[in-house]
């Protein structure tokens, strides 16, 4: 009689997978294999956490415990304690949203921005509730927002010398962005246009616009455009730079459309010739659908390129974020606290552009943007 086979032995390629060996995966793992393989490994590891720790536990010292958040000047400030006086922004928010709008009618910029949000609900969320109705007043929002922040019919007129702070930075940003879509779809599909006169005049605009910083095109706007405006003539100084930042974030979209357009398959053109479809259903059934989702990564690139550019007004004497910033620490109690003043704009810029980045990512995975 054969002898049983021992417990430890198994025939070959039958061995049962055994559980790894302790301390090999997990987090214990992964930390003894990118932060303590080695000696020299171990002593930058201890270093580096050495320093973070320095760094994390100055910066809370200086953003919270040290900071002060009531105070009627600097002086004041560093009498309290040794950490950001953020009292210069708490004491001057209202400077920050509003620039110099009167406060008695701030309730309008206010119920302005409420509104901004079920007005842009169902155009970036398909599944908005009564979705049909609420783009009719995504359509009518711009009429009415203007008509909130300016005035007339009933209200008072508040002049745009009085717009500035992150009011100012929402308007250029938003409108500019509304209005600069559509155009640019147009000059996407103009630059490809059989027409070589629709052609050519598209090209030109859109090289033209792309080769000119935004910078110069600003300086334009606020004051060669009047040596060619008849004598006499006002032209709003913020209609103009919306005009031309508008213009030049078409010209970017235009270019970020085009890519879309020329990554489409030919064989979709193909087909929609072969049932008869005429160019505009074509572009508006097939073609413009697969390219406007091609390209939202650079449509979004450009949306948050042109908001963080608005900041350039300030430039042409416009009293955005920046031009707050400075009029408030040009004033002697507040001179000398610019890390709190600009650290708080690029906080309001960070949190607005990484909300639209993240949405970005979201609709591109929703609509399976790079997958096939």
């Amino acid at each position: 009689m054969m002898e049983p086979t021992a417990p430890s032995t198994y025939p070959p390629g039958q061995h049962p997978d055994l559980p790894p060996p302790p301390g090999s995966t997990g987090v214990v793992g992964w930390l003894r294999a990118n932060l303590f393989s080695s000696p020299l490994n171990t002593a930058l590891t201890v270093v580096a956490l050495w320093l973070t720790y320095e760094f994390i536990s100055a910066a809370i010292n200086w953003f919270v415990l040290g900071s002060v958040v009531q105070a009627g000047s600097r002086a004041e400030c560093r009498e309290l304690g040794d950490g950001a006086c953020w009292a210069v922004i708490t004491t001057r928010i209202y400077q920050f949203v509003y620039g110099f709008y009167p406060e008695a009618e701030r309730w309008r910029p206010n119920l302005a921005f409420i509104l901004l949000f079920p007005a842009l609900a169902p155009v970036l969320f398909d599944r908005t509730p009564f979705r049909r109705r609420m783009l009719l007043f995504s359509l009518a929002y711009p009429a009415v927002g203007a008509w909130l922040i300016y005035g007339g019919f009933g209200l008072p007129v508040v002049g745009t010398d009085s717009y500035g702070g992150f009011l100012l930075t929402m308007i250029l940003g938003v409108t500019g962005i509304v209005a600069s879509l559509p155009l640019g779809i147009m000059l996407a599909l103009g630059r490809q246009s059989r027409l070589l006169a629709i052609r050519v005049l598209c090209t030109t605009f859109i090289e033209v616009l792309r080769g000119v910083p935004l910078i110069t095109l600003l300086f334009i706007a606020s004051t060669m455009l009047n040596y060619f405006l008849p004598p006499g003539t006002s032209f709003n100084l913020l209609l103009r730079v919306l005009i031309m930042v508008t213009l030049f974030a078409a010209a970017y979209l235009a270019e970020a459309v085009r890519g879309g357009l020329q990554a489409i398959p030919r064989g979709q053109y193909e087909a929609a010739d072969a049932i008869g479809l005429s160019y505009w259903k074509t572009t508006w059934l097939i073609t413009l659908p697969q390219a406007l989702k091609i390209a939202i990564p650079g449509i979004v690139n450009v949306f948050i390129g042109l908001y963080k550019d608005s900041t350039l007004v300030v430039i042409i004497g416009l009293l955005d974020p920046l031009g707050v910033a400075r009029a408030i620490l040009a004033d002697a109690k507040w001179n000398g606290l610019s890390n709190e003043t600009y650290l708080f704009i690029a906080l309001f810029f960070f949190l607005s552009c990484f909300a639209m980045s993240r949405y970005s990512l979201w609709l591109e995975g929703r609509l399976g943007v790079g997958h096939r």
